[in-house]
């Protein structure tokens, strides 16, 4: 009883302590917070809605579709991009050869172009009336060599080559700082280098594999431009299709929630794997100096760095730049003049807020360091692991609501129509970038 009691005082206290240091920055950072998760939960309480026609259509006849045709795509990519991002780490780490200074930094290039524009120029160049396979059908090769990039494969293969750097900067990183003796242990042992790399390199190296993985996985569950030009159905085309094709937002409310659920599965999955890795080095240890390759060797290393930035990065860069010059004109100039000043302006006014909020977010958990805080602020930084597609449809839905609810109480108190003063407009894009991004402010912060 005495041990009850004792503890009914502790708790009591904490509770009073924390009512004692309630302040305005824990009110704002509540607030924030509440605001912030909002579209999140309303994706969530959409689960529980009734459910219409529309809805059991989707149920019955294309969820499984849309299910397969994700997990597919997920995996053929994750697969993918550690091939890619693995082997160039492990050479660009370990091995010197001619142009690794270049490739070093340019094997990130292909992140600078977004998948659906790598989608949009790889579908010109490679479609059946582009000019490689008018070449290939002029050659009379086309005859023995068909394919169709506008397919599952084809948006693997552009997603994979876009997405790879996201593997390679970690794996980089995590080889470059790899025991020296483990590895020479192994080459003292008689291993061949491909054995090593499998044997050693790898699971000594497979928290940050892990980790640029499930960095590739999250942006693929977040693509929809490349894989609804490809003509790929997947959960996100899915929502757009239930949205403006069947005019159902509540299907697409569903849908949204399905992927979500898919999201934190993979996350969780990747979570537990990173936290059973026990694979290290001591850091006292000296690391491994690079090996100088020469003659065949030299070019093979070479060449397989090349790959990836040739079709992660030159081959889009140079079809754009194509594209540019032949329909550039004074007309299209001055309106691209006017797109690049709206990008600006609407990436450095979001970029700001996502500031604001995180310190404001950060200094309350450093100024009350508490369980409940540190869980409210980490509650803020779910947007980031959520598809975008999930969080424009949980925007939307509070956007709708807060323009009726305005609407109504204008209309009653001052006879003024507000309309949609929120919906469609920047102030809706700013809070869904918000709400996706402010991870990234955070950690920062």
């Amino acid at each position: 009883m005495s041990r009850f009691a004792a503890a009914l005082t502790g708790w009591s206290g904490g509770l009073r302590e924390l009512r004692l240091t309630f302040d305005g920055w824990m009110m704002a950072s509540a607030l924030l917070v509440l605001s912030i998760v909002c579209p999140l939960l309303v994706i969530v309480v959409g689960l529980f809605q009734p459910t219409g026609e529309v809805w059991e259509h989707i149920r019955s006849t294309l969820l499984v579709r849309y299910t397969v045709n994700t997990l597919l795509l997920i995996a053929s990519t994750a697969l993918v991009t550690l091939v890619l991002g693995a082997v160039t780490a492990w050479l660009i780490a370990l091995y010197d050869f001619p142009g690794k200074r270049f490739l070093d930094w340019a094997l990130v290039l292909p992140l600078a172009i977004p998948t659906y524009i790598a989608a949009f120029a790889y579908a010109g160049l490679l479609d059946y009336t582009g000019p490689v396979q008018a070449f290939l059908r002029w050659s009379k090769i086309g005859t023995r060599l068909t394919f169709d990039i506008m397919s599952m494969g084809g948006v693997v293969f552009v997603i994979s080559f876009v997405l790879y750097p996201y593997v390679y900067l970690l794996a980089r990183n995590a080889f470059r700082s790899q025991s020296a003796s483990m590895l020479e242990a192994a080459r003292m042992m008689g291993k061949s280098p491909f054995t090593v790399f499998a044997r050693v390199g790898l699971p000594a190296s497979r928290t940050a594999l892990a980790a640029g993985v499930g960095l590739v996985v999250m942006e693929t569950l977040n693509d929809y431009g490349a894989v609804s030009y490809y003509g790929v159905d997947t959960l996100t085309t899915g929502i757009f299709r239930a949205w403006f094709g069947m005019d159902d937002f509540d299907s697409a409310v569903r849908l949204s929630a399905c992927l979500m659920i898919l999201t934190f599965f993979l996350l969780v999955l990747e979570r537990w794997q990173r936290g059973r890795a026990r694979y290290h080095g001591r850091p006292s240890e000296r690391v491994l100096t690079a090996t100088r390759l020469v003659g065949g060797r030299a070019l093979a290393a070479m060449m397989a760095c090349m790959t990836p930035f040739l079709f992660g990065f030159l081959v889009p860069f140079f079809q754009l730049s194509y594209w540019a010059v032949i329909a550039l004109d004074e007309g299209s100039s001055n309106q691209m003049l006017g797109w690049i000043w709206n990008s600006f302006r609407l990436g450095a006014f979001t970029a700001a807020l996502i500031v604001v909020v995180a310190i404001v977010i950060a200094y309350t958990a450093r100024l009350h360091r508490h369980l409940a805080i540190d869980v409210l602020s980490r509650f803020a930084l779910v947007g980031y692991s959520i598809p975008g597609a999930v969080i424009a449809v949980g925007v939307l839905v509070i956007l709708i609501s807060s323009d009726r609810f305005l609407n109504s109480w204008t209309v009653k108190y001052f006879g003024i129509s507000t309309g949609l003063l929120l919906t469609g407009s920047v102030v809706g894009l700013i809070f869904a970038y918000l709400v996706r991004f402010l991870a990234v402010g955070y950690g920062a912060v």
